[in-house]
């Protein structure tokens, strides 16, 4: 592609140099770059890549894109936004690839992964070919890309909506992170609808503040960057939405909303209830156990209805979705007792995994789970408090450690499990910990192993060894 062909997409400040050359891709990351490259510069947290202009040049990059002029032997697009400007120039550069696309944004704290795959499954059962983007990997027709980030880079983001389009893809429904809204990962899309779960403590590590990362969820609902919003009215964040945002639609269980259920019932086989889907009434099954995941099937449910999908239709899409890995996910049996993954690692995710299956169980309820290194410490306490007040015993153990030392870890958690007189135990090692936990299960009892749901690794000093929660527990009970 030309590049003053792509010039006429960005907001240029100043260009230096010639634009009358040939671009041959796009790249970010000053160890990928490739002949022929544009490359863009980022003013980051950590690492200024306008200061490697020697390599990225010896690489082969014929242009950068930089926020201030440099001393470099190559044309430069000066912009004020590098971030927003490779967002756009991908857009471009793929042939706007997202405009053949039907695009559904989700985000939240919790529950996204599980509605993309409710709204995958439903439209998929209604006879529409789907993609997923997401926290567990990149799905479509017969492909599968393993997960990197939540909300993937433009460049790869762009470069995936131009296959999934080629490949006939008509719904995209893609996890939207509070980290993808502050770095303009999304800027220049425009969403057929926007879901907004829920916002609790998560990722102060890097927002500072609930009000930091709250306003950031904010940011997808900005700008008609959403042609319809669907919002839960049962949460703080929610209820400011629903005042502020336009075409927004309503699900919640205890205010007032367009969707809301009665007749909840809740068994480790699943949940049904009463839909009330804009004064449609439907009997809904899921697969899926928990109140929160009425949460989700009414966030699902609301969107597509939106979208065209008949509330019979909706109610057979959601039956369809058997399970979505390391989401309270059933995994195994052992003993007469029942073990579940989940990958709630936030105060809120665990607390409502264990209220759920606190109601369920009709023994024990033992709870293993970690805190994550290197991210929000405020959060380790409160989340051993929420485990020793609902769980009967606790297993605290490690959960991608990454560079702290895992009894650090494990004795910011203890400071929150200690003055409510809950027993418990600390073992560093998980797999150790999960055969410890295992061993201890009896007839009626339920373990929750939670943090990692569906990751395949455990990270500890910048090195990610092959991890799995499901396959170490089935290998420890033989299944």
């Amino acid at each position: 592609m030309e590049l003053k062909e792509l010039l006429k997409h960005l907001q240029a400040i100043e260009i230096v140099g010639n634009a009358d050359i040939e671009i041959s891709g796009l790249c970010s990351d000053s160890q990928k770059v490739q002949n022929g490259d544009l490359f863009f510069c980022f003013s980051g947290l950590k690492h200024d890549s306008h200061g490697d202009m020697p390599e990225i040049t010896g690489r082969g990059a014929v242009a950068v894109v930089c926020e201030r002029k440099l001393d470099a032997p190559v044309t430069q697009i000066i912009v004020e936004n590098a971030r927003a400007q490779m967002a756009r120039a991908a857009q471009a550069f793929y042939g706007f690839a997202d405009k053949k696309l039907k695009i559904v944004a989700v985000t939240g704290t919790n529950g996204k992964t599980t509605i993309t795959h409710m709204l995958a499954s439903i439209f998929h059962s209604n006879g529409h070919s789907t993609g997923v983007i997401g926290t567990l990997g990149i799905s479509y027709g017969e492909k599968f890309i393993a997960p990197e980030l939540t909300t993937p880079d433009p460049i790869y983001l762009y470069s995936v909506l131009a296959d999934m389009a080629a490949a006939g893809v008509k719904y995209v429904f893609m996890e939207v992170s509070a980290h993808a809204l502050y770095y303009d990962k999304i800027h220049g899309l425009t969403f057929e609808a926007g879901i907004f779960t829920n916002c609790t403590q998560d990722h102060l590590d890097f927002f500072g503040d609930m009000k930091e990362y709250s306003d950031c969820k904010k940011l997808l609902f900005k700008d008609g960057r959403c042609k319809a919003a669907v919002i839960n009215s049962d949460d703080k964040l929610g209820i400011e939405l629903l005042s502020s945002v336009d075409n927004a639609v309503s699900y919640g269980l205890k205010n007032p909303a367009d969707v809301f259920a009665v007749d909840v019932n809740e068994s480790l086989d699943g949940t049904t209830f009463v839909l009330n889907l804009f004064d449609e009434l439907y009997e809904i099954k899921l697969c899926l156990p928990a109140i929160h995941n009425v949460y989700n099937a009414m966030a699902a449910a609301a969107c597509a209805k939106l979208l065209g999908i008949k509330i019979g239709g909706i109610a057979k899409g959601l039956y369809g979705l058997k399970s979505v890995p390391g989401r309270l996910e059933r995994v195994a049996k052992y003993n007469g007792a029942e073990i579940f993954v989940d990958f709630a690692h936030t105060p809120d995710g665990l607390e409502k995994s264990l209220q759920s299956l606190k109601k369920l169980c009709k023994g024990k309820l033992y709870c293993l789970f970690g805190c994550g290194g290197n991210r929000d410490k405020t959060k380790r306490p409160l989340m051993g408090k929420v485990v020793s007040t609902y769980a009967d015993f606790c297993i605290i153990t490690s959960d991608n450690p990454r560079y702290e030392d895992p009894y650090d870890i494990i004795s910011e958690i203890e400071a929150g499990v200690k003055p409510t007189g809950r027993k418990y135990v600390t073992v560093s090692e998980r797999e150790v910990a999960t055969e410890y936990a295992i061993r201890l299960l009896e007839p009626g009892d339920i373990l929750l192993v939670a943090g990692k749901g569906g990751e395949q690794y455990q990270e500890i000093m910048g090195i990610k060894h092959s991890y799995n929660d499901n396959t170490v527990i089935k290998n420890i009970i033989g299944g």
